[in-house]
Formats: structure tokens, C-alpha cells, sequence
């Protein structure tokens, strides 16, 4: 039999999960070199499939690059507002990145060569990603913990960003990640106080052994 957390060690991690922020509003202090070694150490720990461990971390330490992967991601929000149609204008007043207040960035890839890991990729290819993306989870949750903010940016062009950082063929970028002090977390998520969308509730997304029918109109 498995020894659970303490109440409060249990209490810690579900408070991380629910005040995890995606954070665009960044304090301009760097951040500690040991504190940042712990959180790419527990995106390291991420589950993977087959253990590929896919992801492949690059550190922007870079002034100019970093000026270009922000021009980069201003491009693409301006592409993204214009096929927005109608909200056009409701999501350019929205804050999508804080990349040159943070105080680190880091953009997150998939591995080159993933095509040779078969194992539980043969009919879900996809898996590399969802591997990537629980080790972005892991250390997002460890940047709350550290009273860090972090915010995913996913507005840029794929083949933009990866011609700049020289990465191999076949590999691909998946998130720029804005990590740094904040002064003060938001408490609720940025596109909830925005109006842009609201939580689904849990029994909307969560089924007893098939898709429910939906009733007929």
C-alpha cells in the first residue's frame, strides 16, 4: 500500500494546479540561476511516451534574437486578429505575450529523429507532443510553486522560428515560454476577466463509458 502526501502536501499540490496562471505581465528582475535549474529539472522529470523525451529546450540569452522571435510573434497576432473576423478588434486589446518583460525565455521543441519511436506513437504520432506538453506543464506548476509566473506563447510562424535558432531538420518548436517575477498573479484566468471565454463545467467533459447522444433538434 502507497503512503499518500501529508494534508499538507496534497493542499500544496492542488493549490499550484488551480492558481497556475498563464501570465503576460511580467516584473523586469531576473531570475535565480539555481531557481531556473530546478524548473528545467522537473520539465526534464515530465512522462514521456516510450520515454522519448522529446523535448528539446533552448534558452534565449540573446537581446537581438530575442527582439526577432518578439517581432516574430507581433506578425503573427496581427494574422491571427485579421482572420479572427467580428472579435478582430476585442482580441487586439487583449495582452498575449510578455516576452520582453520576462525575465527568462525559452522556447520549447520537439525533437529531431522522432519518426525512429514507434513505441505508443504507432497509430498516435501525436504523443511527442502531448509528451512536450506535459513536461511544459511540470514546469509551469514548479514556476508557481517558486511564486514565478510563466505564460505560453503560440503565435509565431513554425518555420520562422526554428530557421532562427538553427534547429535541425525535423525538428519543430512548439512554445515560446515567458518566465519571470510577477507582481501578483491573477486570480482568475487573463481570458475569464476578459470575457474572451469562461471554464467549461467538469460534467461537460467528463463521460461514463461513451459520448453522450446529443438530444435531436
Amino acid at each position: 500500500m502507497t503512503t499518500p502526501f501529508d494534508d499538507a502536501e496534497r493542499a500544496a499540490v492542488y493549490r499550484a494546479i488551480h492558481e497556475r496562471r498563464d501570465m503576460r505581465h511580467f516584473v523586469r528582475d531576473p531570475v535565480d540561476a539555481a531557481v531556473l535549474q530546478r524548473l528545467l529539472d522537473a520539465a526534464h522529470h515530465a512522462p514521456s511516451v516510450g520515454y522519448m523525451q522529446p523535448w528539446r529546450i533552448v534558452r534565449i540569452t540573446d537581446p537581438a534574437l530575442r527582439d526577432a522571435l518578439h517581432a516574430g510573434v507581433e506578425r503573427e497576432r496581427q494574422r491571427t486578429a485579421d482572420a479572427l473576423g467580428q472579435r478582430r478588434d476585442e482580441f487586439m486589446k487583449l495582452k498575449v505575450e510578455g516576452m520582453r518583460e520576462c525575465g527568462e525565455l525559452l522556447v520549447v521543441a520537439l525533437m529531431d529523429g522522432r519518426e525512429r519511436h514507434v513505441f505508443g506513437r504507432r497509430t498516435l504520432p501525436e504523443m511527442d507532443l502531448a509528451s512536450v506538453a506535459c513536461a511544459i506543464q511540470n514546469m509551469w506548476l514548479a514556476a508557481r510553486a517558486e511564486g514565478l509566473g510563466m505564460g505560453w506563447v503560440s503565435l509565431f510562424d513554425i518555420d520562422e522560428v526554428r530557421t532562427l535558432l538553427r534547429m535541425p531538420p525535423g525538428a519543430k518548436p512548439v512554445a515560446i515560454l515567458c518566465l519571470g517575477h510577477v507582481a501578483a498573479f491573477y486570480p482568475e484566468p487573463m481570458l475569464e476577466t476578459e470575457r474572451w471565454a469562461t471554464r467549461l463545467p467538469l460534467q461537460e467533459c467528463v463521460f461514463d463509458n461513451a459520448w453522450p447522444l446529443k438530444p435531436r433538434e
